[in-house]
């Protein structure tokens, strides 16, 4: 199985790991330090060795921070993990506050005394965010330090290794581009910029430019490394030499040089000392990169990774190959909802043998590289918690007259998948149903949007919303993610979301569409599809050309949650088309008894 339902962490872990680094900063001569849930590639999703934030407090949330000081600690989360954070952190160590509401710069500012030194290790932390820590710090008379080494690494003993998971290629037929066409298109924006080359410190960059993949993450198939394009085309890709196997420098082409990622450090020094003028995101490049080419003498530009937005507009044989990914995929999950049909009612069915069920169903397809994330498999009240990891401690069983929530993606050779679907066990109460059709109408309204060019998914999250604000109640999470091809289920730069951003939505980007409702201590219900927004069109009797989405997830709804007089006749005949696109696709490869069982579900309301 890909996944494991081991316990990551618990409260424990507050008690047994504090001690030991409190002595570490003391010794560097530090009052505080800051703990983000990064690594040095900036990632969202860690390996092991650098789960640093689980490591000294026990949340293993996806996003997060700590504030440590010597007679008190702080743990930051947002909305998704309320109730995931006091179970795993010890309230005895540590305060619970709000990443959004009073993220650790606001917190340092009201809470640090002067005279503080406040460390903070320089690969973990953005330009950005730096700078946040630096101006807090001065506002309440403290003083940021620079860490040369980070006191959590030397104080975790046993601490996992760096992965050296080999690299592999990830040919044209799934890019759409070779990796020369790729780079020369980039080194064409950077001498557009007048940039003589760009640092690459994402790994999805990485990936995406070159065309390779690794397994040095978890559901995630990045190579983590570095890397310097240069304006012709040229570069230089940094990596562990244990990961280069036999025949990548060849695929790579003579116009890219495979180097030990510890020499990227005599590369920034070489184009500062060259007065070189290299190209840098201060979002995404941890600040150790730029406080050293700064001091080499480089010139900067600031600005966005130049792999982002086209990794980003997928090109058609990226858009087919996905579009080709979800219908095995519906296959699996559609498989998988008929075999819970039968079975849960019955009782034994629990949120993990469900989630080995579903894993099982989609392995058939002899395509599944690898699960896009740990499955959100929840029941009852843990459906509450939006990104819920069931462990052998907290597993449920499903029961009559519960609800149960399945949030699972694949990874594909050929396109990421993404997909929720809430089921009613048994017979729903009134309530569900409810609160399950206003959802259902908020993802119909964001599905059937109509939209002009540079309009930005913040614009459009309050549709998916409508329906459940005029009912007084909303949900603490983002309505969409972008998403990858074999690459990252979450991916920027775009987003819906009610947090303001500037990157418009552009034909091409693939995004998820998933409002949900929240009944905290009783249950959870989302509904996710992802979408392709598409090109913009005109409208009869319009004066502007509009784009929309095209839904590209397939599988059935849960009809017996649905209350048709919620519906208008356009959100009705929306359900209608869905479920026949759903019937089209998939009946061929559905076993007779799925199938049958599928035309039931998506018989027309």
């Amino acid at each position: 199985m890909f996944q494991t339902f081991e316990p990551k962490s618990d409260k424990s872990f507050a008690a047994k790991n504090l001690p030991s680094l409190r002595k570490e900063m003391a010794k560097m001569e530090i009052d505080a330090l800051v703990v983000p849930h990064d690594d040095e590639y900036l990632n969202e999703y860690l390996p092991d060795c650098a789960e640093r934030l689980m490591w000294v407090s026990g949340f293993s949330g996806s996003a997060g921070a700590a504030i440590i000081l010597a007679d008190k600690a702080a743990v930051f989360t947002d909305g998704r993990y309320t109730l995931q954070v006091r179970e795993q952190v010890d309230e005895k160590f540590y305060t619970y506050e709000d990443l959004i509401d009073n993220p650790p710069h606001k917190w340092i500012e009201e809470n640090a005394r002067k005279g503080m030194v406040i460390g903070y290790d320089p690969m973990l932390h953005s330009k950005s965010s730096v700078m946040a820590l630096d101006k807090a710090a001065k506002a309440a008379g403290a003083s940021l330090k620079k860490l040369e080494k980070n006191p959590i690494d030397l104080a975790w003993a046993g601490r996992p290794p760096m992965p050296t998971t080999p690299i592999t290629p990830h040919g044209a037929e799934y890019a759409g581009e070779t990796a020369t066409q790729k780079r020369a298109r980039i080194g064409e924006a950077l001498q557009a910029q007048n940039a003589d080359a760009v640092l690459l410190t994402a790994p999805h960059s990485l990936a995406w430019l070159f065309n390779i993949r690794g397994r040095d993450v978890h559901a995630t198939p990045l190579p983590l490394g570095r890397a310097v394009l240069y304006a012709d085309g040229k570069a230089e890709l940094y990596v562990d030499p244990a990961k280069v196997t036999d025949g990548l420098a060849e695929y790579l082409g003579s116009d890219v040089n495979i180097r030990p990622e510890s020499d990227v450090a005599s590369t920034l020094d070489a184009l500062g000392k060259q007065g070189k003028t290299v190209m840098i995101d201060p979002g995404l490049a941890p600040y150790w990169f730029y406080d050293r080419l700064k001091s080499a003498g480089a010139k900067l530009i600031e600005a966005p990774d130049p792999c982002a937005l086209p990794r980003a507009t997928k090109n058609p044989i990226e858009l087919d190959g996905t579009r080709s990914a979800h219908r095995r995929d519906g296959v699996a999950v559609t498989h998988f909802l008929h075999w819970l049909s039968n079975e849960a009612i019955k009782g034994g069915v629990t949120e993990i043998s469900a989630a080995q069920k579903l894993e099982e169903f989609r392995k058939r397809s002899n395509q599944l590289q690898d699960i896009s994330f740990d499955s959100i498999s929840a029941v009852d009240d843990h459906g509450a918690q939006p990104h819920y990891r069931v462990t052998i401690d907290s597993d449920k069983p499903l029961k009559p007259g519960s609800l149960y929530l399945i949030d699972s993606g694949g990874q594909y050779p050929d396109g990421t998948t993404d997909i929720t679907r809430t089921i009613a066990i048994g017979t729903p109460s009134d309530e569900m149903r409810n609160r399950y059709s206003l959802v259902l109408k908020g993802h119909i309204a964001l599905a059937t949007a109509r939209f002009p060019h540079g309009t930005t998914g913040h614009a459009l999250d309050c549709l998916a919303r409508k329906p459940l604000w005029e009912a007084g109640l909303d949900y603490d999470h983002g309505t969409g993610h972008g998403v990858g091809v074999f690459l990252g289920v979450h991916e920027g730069p775009q987003n819906i979301s009610k947090k303001a951003i500037t990157q418009p939505l552009l034909p091409g980007m693939i995004c998820s569409n998933e409002p949900g409702f929240y009944k905290e201590g009783e249950y959870g219900i989302r509904i996710e599809n992802l979408v392709i927004v598409t090109p913009p069109e005109p409208i009869p009797g319009g004066e502007r050309e509009m784009m929309g989405f095209e839904t590209i997830t397939l599988a059935p709804l849960d009809r017996n949650l649905i209350d048709k007089t919620l519906l208008s006749e356009d959100e009705i005949k929306w359900v209608n088309d869905y479920h026949q696109r759903v019937r089209e696709a998939l009946a061929d490869d559905l076993d007779d008894a799925a199938r049958d069982w599928m035309i039931t579900m998506t018989a027309a309301l």
